[in-house]
């Protein structure tokens, strides 16, 4: 057996597709990040895999943070990414309800992050996404 993690990717608060990751190409799916994660559950669905893609982007992304408390009132399990750079930003996650942060760059650019993360928080709290492009 498998898991399914479908993915919320959030852009200034609304649920969006990028075609081939391009900010540019974006495609709005609705602005109810919770209602979407809940035809997710009621679909099967057991965990919801949620991200930050303005965080990714390096912006602020503060209507994606307000929405991520939404998602986790759901009773779901979420696991949450993009712009996640400190153990603050771990932490703020993990206050809002998310039960696993996934760190992507900054696994990269400072390994001894996810030490730290892992030490403090759990394993079984953080995870480390690979995302590859041209290489």
């Amino acid at each position: 057996m498998f898991t399914i993690y479908p993915a919320i990717d959030l852009r200034n608060g609304r649920i969006v597709r990028l075609q081939y990751g391009d900010p540019d190409k974006e495609t709005v799916f609705g602005d109810d990040p919770a209602a979407m994660g809940q035809r997710w559950l009621d679909a099967g669905a057991s965990w919801l895999h949620v991200v930050n893609l303005d965080g990714a982007f390096d912006e602020a992304g503060a209507a994606n943070w307000a929405a991520l408390p939404t998602v986790t009132a759901l009773g779901a399990k979420v696991q949450f990414g993009g712009g996640i750079r400190t153990l603050a930003d771990v932490e703020r996650a993990l206050d809002a309800g998310v039960t696993r942060v996934i760190l992507g760059t900054a696994a990269i650019e400072n390994p001894d992050l996810v030490a730290q993360a892992i030490a403090q928080f759990g394993a079984s709290k953080i995870a480390v996404g690979i995302d590859a492009r041209d290489g």
